[in-house]
């Protein structure tokens, strides 16, 4: 077996490999002596088949399943002796495989990026600041007033109904006259400016008093989920039944309980918690930004250009998608990535390297269980196929990788963060929020 370099050019590499017909002769021997025990024959005791005979029976069979566990061993062998890591599956192809015939040399080209050398980075002289905001009693009492609407009661009120009431109702719905199915309800009670129905239902509800009988007429959308009512007229008999106006719930120890705390003081220590939890991840997140701001500017060495390529262009495709929201497909063609998405590509994959040299020589991993957790949190946007999901992500290694990738990428920030000099800084609420919206504008 002979490897030969063809190409040294900054992070590309190139080396033909060949392996004589010889080496791919004995190749196939070696297998079929090892297969030769097991091997029935007619005429023959178990394992006692020529040589001969299995070659001209087996070895055709065998030359590919040779061929390929030989290049494969030569490739592993070069990147053990070479320390190479390749940046993306190397490119392998056959030279002359076409016209390769048996008695030939095998001669196969391999081309890849490799992975640059990550240079040191001195972590204990980066300084970070890390915004801290307390839970107020204002913030805590607009909580508390949140909840209380969420749990508010409606009661029977005279007079006509006004945006934010309940009208309880009876309808029948028809398209051409006919009635149509699930077009039917009995005390159906329904908030107005709720939008639970089609657009232009509950405006005309507005103003119906208990014991009305009133004709609602609204058309379909284009995209409703029933087939058969698509961009159809239909009209709603309504008899009104009830007019109930909304009743903000007693911030009080029922309140309380109704959320599953003991009493009101109990549901307020559980608010300020939460919040300074949602204040602390707002947080964590500028820092982490102020972080990788630090870290790039720390650092500088040759990337992988096909990995540069790649990531611009799915930074290309992810904003084309947020800038025309309503185009669900990928038939649109090819977007072509922009300076400015290339110059983005480079610092992510700049830092993804770097953060991944970091993991790698600091011996962070991702449990089991955190994997675990990871997948369950993904599964519940899949209402009743949980399960299905568990076995798409068992069996799919590159959604592992989706789901691990962040969890990695956010250990590794914490051990950066433990490293660092952290100082915390308490701010307002206000001034934390307008830290995280200056994220979205960078």
């Amino acid at each position: 077996m002979q490897v030969t370099e063809t190409q040294n050019e900054g992070l590309k590499r190139g080396y033909q490999i060949t392996l004589t017909a010889d080496e791919l002769d004995a190749k196939v021997n070696e297998k079929l002596v090892e297969a030769q025990p097991e091997i029935e024959m007619k005429g023959f005791r178990k394992g006692k088949v020529p040589m001969a005979l299995l070659k001209k029976q087996f070895g055709q069979r065998l030359i590919g399943e040779a061929m390929q566990e030989a290049i494969d061993g030569a490739m592993n062998k070069h990147f053990e002796d070479s320390g190479d890591r390749p940046a993306l599956q190397p490119d392998v192809q056959m030279k002359d495989g076409e016209t390769w015939k048996q008695g030939d040399d095998v001669v196969v080209d391999m081309s890849y990026e490799k992975l640059p050398e990550i240079p040191e980075v001195d972590l204990s002289d980066i300084t970070l600041e890390k915004l801290v905001v307390k839970a107020d009693e204002a913030s805590v009492t607009e909580a508390l007033e949140n909840l209380a609407e969420n749990a508010q009661n409606f009661t029977a009120k005279d007079g006509a109904a006004e945006e934010g009431d309940q009208v309880v109702f009876d309808f029948v719905g028809k398209v051409d006259g006919e009635p149509f199915e699930g077009g039917a309800a009995e005390d159906y009670p329904l908030v107005l400016g709720s939008g639970q129905f089609i657009p232009g239902f509950e405006e005309q509800l507005t103003g119906v008093t208990a014991g009305e009988e009133k004709t609602v007429t609204v058309t379909f959308p284009e995209d409703y989920q029933a087939e058969n009512l698509k961009g159809k007229e239909a009209t709603f008999d309504c008899t009104i039944k009830e007019v109930k106006a909304p009743e903000k719930a007693e911030i009080d120890d029922e309140l309380a309980k109704k959320y599953g705390a003991e009493d009101l003081a109990a549901l307020k220590a559980q608010i300020t918690e939460r919040l300074e939890a949602e204040y602390n991840q707002a947080g964590r997140a500028v820092m982490k930004r102020a972080l990788l701001d630090a870290l790039d500017k720390k650092v500088d060495f040759d990337l992988p250009p096909s990995l540069v390529k790649a990531e611009a262009g799915q930074i290309a495709h992810q904003l084309y998608h947020e800038d025309h929201p309503d185009d669900h497909g990928h038939d649109h063609g090819e977007i072509e990535p922009t300076e400015e998405h290339t110059k983005l590509a480079e610092r992510r994959v700049r830092l993804g390297l770097l953060l991944a040299e970091l993991g790698q020589k600091a011996e962070v991993e991702v449990s089991d269980s955190e994997m675990t957790q990871a997948i369950i949190n993904q599964a519940r946007q899949y209402p009743g196929q949980e399960r299905q999901f568990f076995e798409f992500v068992q069996n799919n290694p590159q959604m592992q990788q989706q789901l691990r990738a962040p969890i990695f990428e956010d250990k590794v920030v914490d051990y950066v963060f433990e490293l660092a000099k952290v100082n915390e800084k308490e701010v307002s609420k206000d001034d934390l929020q307008k830290a995280v919206e200056a994220l979205d504008d960078e």
